[in-house]
């Protein structure tokens, strides 16, 4: 399997001999305005593309986790994504949202697997968010909170997990528990709302998914792009180092690619 950071979540997994694009997030720097956060008010995305448009979507298949959050399905990515590719997404409903965008070929992931090229893909629960605050924050800016991981699995493959917008919880560690991933994509950009309420993984969270598969290799990703999120890759470093996790935690730059 390879692959390959493109900006915060987006990236692109060949996975199986299939190039799957995950989150599609394809505005210029500075396009949409901040999300309210006490810590800054910078514009996002905080950087350009490391690549083109049009080499970005050279793939056979797109999955998005949760299609209504900017930095996951974007104005810009509907109108530059082929109508034509496949698209895999969280719900039904959402589904349905993607066929109003255009996309012809809409197909929702099903907890109990949906198959594509001979890559099987597993819905998995995530918790983007919890607790009043978070709720608050969501019902507030007209934002659903569901967003979903998703589980790989093929034939020579070791099993990828893609955990998406998700906090450290018990649907995380059932996940681990049931398909032991060899390699697992973390969002550890440790995101909050405007009062500081955690939406997604930081350093405590890498940490307990590392102990919870002593076996697999950690991709940390979502990392440098947005405004609210409150660890880059600089401090991430830092913590994997003086923790005893280098070697086995990545954080690759916008447009590297790794191989397993």
């Amino acid at each position: 399997m390879r692959f390959q950071q493109i900006r915060g979540a987006t990236s692109i997994v060949t996975f199986g001999g299939i190039r799957f694009l995950i989150d599609p997030f394809f505005a210029p720097k500075g396009a949409f305005p901040p999300v309210p956060s006490p810590y800054n008010e910078l514009k996002n995305p905080l950087v350009e593309l490391p690549l083109p448009v049009e080499d970005i979507i050279k793939v056979d298949a797109v999955i998005v986790t949760h299609m209504h959050h900017f930095d996951h399905f974007d104005t810009y990515a509907a109108r530059a994504l082929p109508s034509s590719l496949p698209v895999f997404t969280q719900s039904a409903g959402e589904a349905e949202d993607m066929r109003g965008l255009g996309f012809l070929h809409v197909r929702p992931l099903e907890p109990e697997g949906t198959d594509f090229g001979g890559v099987r893909l597993y819905r998995r629960e995530a918790l983007h968010g919890d607790g009043v605050t978070a709720a608050y924050y969501y019902q507030k800016y007209g934002l659903p909170s569901e967003a979903c991981g998703v589980l790989f699995q093929a034939s020579g493959e070791k099993s990828l997990y893609v955990a998406g917008d998700t906090l450290w919880y018990e649907g995380v560690r059932r996940t681990i528990e049931a398909y032991s991933p060899g390699v697992i994509v973390l969002n550890a950009a440790n995101a909050q709302v405007y009062d500081g309420t955690p939406i997604l993984m930081g350093v405590d969270g890498l940490e307990e998914v590392a102990l919870a598969a002593p076996n697999a290799e950690i991709i940390a990703t979502h990392l440098d792009a947005v405004n609210h999120a409150r660890v880059g890759r600089t401090e991430l470093k830092r913590f994997v180092d003086a923790h005893g996790l280098t070697g086995r935690v990545h954080i690759p730059a916008d447009g590297e690619t790794l191989s397993f």
